[in-house]
C-alpha cells in the first residue's frame, strides 16, 4: 500500500474512533474514489502516491468546490458549507497550493521561454506551465493568469 493511502486509512480509523462523522465520511469517499481509480481501465493496479494526489484527490477537491458554488447560487448555504468543509479535509493531503505571486512568476517565465505574444499563443504557454503546476493550482486559475498576461 502506498504511503498516502496508508495515511488516509490511518486517519480514517482515527476519525472513526473520535466519532468525527464529517472526516469519516469524507475519507471513506476519498478511499472509495482511489479504489475505483485503481480498478478502472484494462489493467487493475495500485496507484502511486503521485497518481493518488493527481488523479483522485485533486478531482475530489474540485468536485466539492464546484458543488459549493452551485449550492451558493441555489441559496443552499448549509450544503455549500458542508462541501467546503469536505474540501478542507481533502486539501490536507494535497501539496501546498501556489500563491498568486508564484503563479504569476511561473506564467511570466513560460511566456519569456516560449516567446509567446497575444492570446493565440495561449496553448504554447499552457503546455509549458501545466506540468509545473499540476496538483498545486487549479487549471482555471492558471488559464486565467495566462490569458491576463498575454492580453497585456
Amino acid at each position: 500500500m502506498s504511503a498516502l493511502k496508508d495515511r488516509l486509512s490511518t486517519d480514517l480509523t482515527t476519525a472513526m474512533k473520535a466519532r468525527d462523522q464529517l472526516t469519516t465520511g469524507t475519507l471513506r469517499m476519498v478511499l472509495s474514489a482511489v479504489k475505483t481509480a485503481e480498478v478502472a481501465g484494462k489493467s487493475a493496479r495500485e496507484l502511486t502516491d503521485d497518481e493518488v494526489v493527481l488523479a483522485v484527490l485533486t478531482a475530489e477537491a474540485k468536485k466539492r468546490r464546484e458543488a459549493a458554488e452551485i449550492f451558493d447560487t441555489r441559496d443552499r448555504a448549509e450544503l455549500a458549507d458542508q462541501e467546503r468543509r469536505e474540501t478542507t479535509i481533502i486539501e490536507r493531503y494535497l501539496p501546498q497550493q501556489l500563491t498568486d505571486e508564484e503563479l504569476t512568476e511561473l506564467v511570466t517565465a513560460a511566456i519569456t521561454e516560449t516567446g509567446a505574444a497575444g492570446p493565440k499563443a495561449m496553448g504554447q504557454v499552457m503546455k509549458v506551465v501545466q506540468p509545473q503546476v499540476i496538483g498545486r493550482a487549479d487549471g482555471g486559475r492558471v488559464s486565467a493568469e495566462v490569458r491576463r498576461q498575454l492580453a497585456s
